[in-house]
């Protein structure tokens, strides 16, 4: 254990360490002041004076050596430590396309969503500001407001429209999280989506990481995508691979049919929905897997914390504890042996009568 405490500890400023040889002055030297007497031979032995004596110049010397100790920058190396709570690793993978800065559909539009100009579309526009906001403006919203709420997670995020850009590894640090979440928001996205892309990518947060406890990938998009045999086989084996549960929370846009296809419809001309195709694409995938379907903040809100309660299992994870800087305490050692050093000589006898 010393020996771990000893590796620990580091040096901002080395060089000033050459002077500690100086703490060694107060044990060669008493400096208090002298005082006559006829013959020494008439004093009795006096072992509690010879101990202070001692014990005031091992002061002086620790005096000495903390401030020596304080000026070369004394701290403590970060380090990493393993802890247990309840929680998972959760990759965030959120749609960065042109059509997340739209605002959700209306609930009183048809599939096809309001016709501009027509009454259904003027009734849309003149909704409450609050219940105008974008999709991606809710989802950041509510991913933080999520993310804040889960204080034992570990969370990772990419963002997607035509390719994935990753913005965050897999941290605890609540103050990053929430930065990574909110720059979701910079820039504008691209007209297309690649879903493929941004879920192997976000399956790569958890490549050389051992399995510790619960693993979601949770994707919020308001599109869905047809994708490649050959790499849906891919997603499959990485899914299947790392162990994971896949969450879909669909944002539905006008004009979309949503994840259900009509009762009539037949299979073959279901699969040309994007939406559809996909969403039966992840149940066949052999993995836990939920779809959430949202066409207003508040059923977003829903869904979300629907995710929370869902995923609540015990994690194991290594956190890193940061460096601490240990300077203030050596200045506040050496204070205290100067403040000592000077009552005691207040203390002390000034003549002998």
């Amino acid at each position: 254990m010393a020996m771990n405490l000893l590796d620990s500890i580091g040096w901002a400023h080395p060089a000033w360490l050459c002077l500690l040889p100086l703490a060694l002055l107060p044990l060669w030297r008493d400096g208090r002041a002298t005082q006559r007497h006829s013959w020494l031979a008439l004093l009795p032995a006096d072992r509690p004076s010879v101990l202070l004596k001692w014990l005031l110049r091992v002061l002086g010397a620790f005096a000495i050596a903390s401030i020596v100790v304080a000026l070369a920058g004394m701290y403590r190396a970060e380090y990493a430590v393993e802890r247990v709570g309840q929680g998972a690793e959760i990759a965030l993978l959120l749609d960065r396309s042109r059509s997340m800065d739209e605002r959700f559909v209306s609930s009183s539009a048809s599939v096809n969503g309001p016709t501009p100009g027509s009454a259904a579309w003027y009734a849309y526009n003149q909704q409450d500001q609050s219940v105008r906001v974008s999709k991606g403006q809710a989802a950041r919203q509510l991913l933080g407001e999520f993310a804040a709420s889960r204080q034992q997670d570990r969370f990772a995020m990419a963002v997607f429209s035509t390719l994935p850009i990753r913005v965050l590894d897999f941290t605890q640090k609540t103050d990053v999280v929430q930065a990574a979440i909110a720059a979701g928001e910079v820039g504008r996205g691209l007209g297309e989506t690649d879903i493929a892309a941004a879920l192997l990518e976000g399956l790569r947060f958890f490549d050389d990481r051992p399995y510790t406890g619960s693993r979601i990938v949770l994707l919020v998009s308001d599109g869905g995508d047809h994708i490649e045999p050959g790499v849906r086989q891919l997603i499959v084996d990485r899914l299947q691979a790392q162990r994971v549960s896949l969450y879909w929370i669909y944002i539905r846009s006008a004009r979309s049919p949503g994840l259900h296809a009509n009762a009539g419809d037949a299979p073959g001309t279901a699969d040309t929905v994007p939406e559809i195709f996909l969403d039966r694409f992840f149940q066949s995938a052999g993995v836990p897997y939920r779809a959430y379907e949202a066409e207003n903040p508040e059923a977003l809100k829903r869904a979300i914390a629907d995710v929370g309660r869902l995923e609540n299992l015990p994690i194991t994870y290594q956190d890193l504890v940061p460096r601490r800087d240990l300077t203030a305490h050596a200045y506040a050692l050496a204070l205290a042996a100067v403040l000592l050093l000077f009552a005691s000589r207040w203390a002390e006898g000034r003549s002998w009568r």
